[in-house]
């Protein structure tokens, strides 16, 4: 060991911290790449669940078609509410480059309540039209309109279940490397759901609607 090393310790201390900080910070980046990849693959289902749709969107059978059972302004409410849930997550993201972990978790709990909201309206919705008979198994529409917006719902309902989690962890270990950076693969994962939903109100509701 040189004298300069024995003189000061503390160099190499510093050196380790930094290599630590940077290895970390590589090893988030890669997490977030390969959640961008989970996120492509999730792209190619909701396509195929939208194709699905739009082959047999006109396969009522004896049953409903969209616009007799769809109702814009109770799905408006469901679209206020989801759009809502990504501002305060924005502001999550915000609490995080502040360092503020008050911010985060009070924003979480926010984004929460109001994804909650969302799924409560949906599963109402479903239940509605299945006690009216309008349940997956009355036509094909019904089956490829169940299928798509149930699987939203789902994914929904996970990120929920997701954002519970990081509360806890949040509150428990702070907002460490690696708390940011599940923090944002929730993130895009969130915000991901919203296109999502914004594409089904488009093309299912408002569109079925006319």
């Amino acid at each position: 060991m040189s004298t300069e090393t024995l003189a000061h310790p503390n160099n190499i201390t510093h050196h380790n911290s930094i290599h630590s900080e940077h290895h970390h910070q590589d090893m988030g980046a890669i997490k977030v790449f390969g959640f961008w990849i989970y996120l492509m693959s999730d792209c190619i289902l909701f396509a195929a669940l939208f194709a699905n749709y739009a082959v047999l969107v006109n396969g009522i059978a004896d049953g409903p078609s969209g616009k007799d059972i769809f109702d814009l302004r109770f799905v408006l409410i469901e679209t206020f509410l989801l759009l809502l849930s990504s501002i305060t997550y924005g502001i999550a993201m915000l609490g995080i480059n502040k360092g503020c972990k008050n911010q985060v978790n009070i924003s979480l709990a926010l984004t929460f309540i109001l994804g909650l909201g969302f799924v409560a309206m949906e599963i109402f919705e479903f239940h509605e039209l299945i006690a009216e008979g309008y349940g997956p198994d009355r036509s094909a529409f019904l089956s490829s309109f169940f299928a798509l917006v149930a699987t939203h719902g789902i994914h929904v309902s996970a990120g929920l279940i997701w954002i519970i989690i990081m509360i806890i962890q949040v509150m428990r270990r702070g907002l460490n490397t690696t708390n940011q950076t599940r923090l944002m693969c929730l993130s895009l994962f969130w915000h991901f759901l919203d296109v999502v939903w914004i594409c089904v109100f488009t093309i299912v509701y408002l569109l079925g609607a006319m």
